[in-house]
């Protein structure tokens, strides 16, 4: 059976272009980019072109670019290099819809003495920049906010949001894992200090990401030993890795009109088709400010867990929210915060698309969908015939 392979916000397959740039270096240049001799200096050659092409996707510096292993890692490094260099600064905000590489550090942080504000969203998972803007103090260090999200896709003003931190004082901190490669972003443009991207969400293999740290911000490295990466991050570099992420975002600025056009114009199709052949279905989020790639649908009176085990019968591959988050019976904190009925997030589902998605993978999700939905619901404890159990839907546009 074909995998109809929907669940890209979770990872995806590294693209063939990717992996022929990546074979030499496991096979043939394996030296090490530290050392003396010109085999290894090779090496060194192939890092300094995938940071330049890094840098270029993103319009900023070579230098600017730290290699790392995941968006975890930088989103730790960038948040707590913040607070070390400022000592003085014990407040930090972020958002309720934050994935738990900010969120459970941010919880982390208050059991050693940091104050952090969570900013909460309204039922189309839109941030409220007065809030914001009211949260700001003296001994705010940092902001972190996502520049797109995980399970909704819901995209947030982020270039205002960083402009208005940085005219406070207050270093700004982006999680854009979602968002590069599937929307224009120009560091050039944008005043943030921090940015991080992760390589398996953009065609590259898993294990290694970047972060971006603005030249001048000031930086105290989360890896500890030698010299790599101007003594930014030590550990001798994953250079098979790194470059399969320089060729990924190459391919990414490449891609991103096509991204923005048949990748949407897809998305808008399954969404569309789902919504109007299922009863009681409604889509969770901003249904203008959002990845062109990601739709997340909620269908009441089912199980999340139920629709992907059924889903996967047919080789069709979804999520019903964050990878990270799997295997909680809990529903998403996302969904939560936008205040989605219990009825409808238990049953929610994200589709997130991919250059690899085609019309034949949609028309398969929208064959089985109704059946499986009408299935589950007849074996369901609650139904139509009920009345509303949990309410009306957060949002129905």
């Amino acid at each position: 059976m074909n995998e109809i392979y929907l669940d890209n916000n979770a990872t995806t397959r590294v693209a063939p272009e990717v992996l022929d740039e990546m074979l030499p270096v496991l096979r043939d240049h394996y030296g090490n980019p530290s050392s003396m001799h010109s085999f290894g200096g090779g090496v060194g050659a192939l890092l300094k072109k995938a940071r330049e092409r890094t840098a270029e996707a993103l319009s900023c510096r070579p230098d600017e670019i730290v290699f790392t292993s995941c968006g975890t890692e930088g989103d730790n490094t960038a948040i707590l290099s913040a607070l070390r260099a400022n000592p003085d600064k014990k407040h930090m905000v972020t958002t309720r819809v934050e994935h738990p590489a900010v969120l459970n550090l941010a919880k982390h942080l208050e059991t050693r003495g940091v104050e952090v504000t969570y900013l909460g969203v309204d039922d189309a998972g839109r941030l409220d920049l007065d809030e914001l803007r009211r949260s700001l103090r003296k001994d705010t260090a940092v902001v972190s906010v996502m520049y797109a999200n995980n399970e909704t896709g819901v995209v947030f003003p982020v270039p205002e949001i960083a402009d208005m931190v940085r005219r406070r004082g207050i270093l700004f901190h982006t999680d854009a894992v979602q968002a590069v490669g599937k929307i224009p972003i120009s560091l050039a443009d944008l005043p943030a200090d921090f940015l991080v991207l992760s390589g398996h969400k953009l065609h590259a293999p898993k294990g290694v990401g970047a972060l971006y740290v603005r030249r001048g911000t000031p930086f105290r490295p989360f890896l500890i030993g030698g010299h790599q990466e101007r003594g930014r991050r030590a550990g001798t570099e994953n250079t098979p890795g790194i470059v399969a992420l320089g060729k990924a975002m190459e391919l990414a600025a490449m891609g991103i009109v096509d991204e923005n056009t048949r990748v949407r114009a897809l998305r808008d199709r399954l969404e569309a088709g789902l919504l109007s052949s299922i009863p009681d279905s409604v889509r969770n989020g901003d249904p203008d400010n959002r990845l062109p790639n990601t739709t997340s649908i909620a269908f009441k009176y089912v199980e999340g867990e139920a629709i992907l085990l059924l889903l996967d019968t047919f080789g069709i591959c979804a999520s019903s929210g964050s990878a990270c988050t799997s295997g909680s019976l809990e529903p998403s904190h996302v969904l939560r915060a936008m205040g989605v009925p219990f009825t409808y997030a238990h049953g929610s589902i994200r589709f997130s698309l991919s250059r690899y998605t085609t019309d034949a993978d949609v028309d398969a999700v929208l064959r089985e969908m109704p059946g499986i939905i009408a299935r589950l619901r007849e074996m369901s404890p609650f139904s139509a015939a009920t009345g509303d159990a949990g309410g009306k839907p957060a949002c129905t546009r």
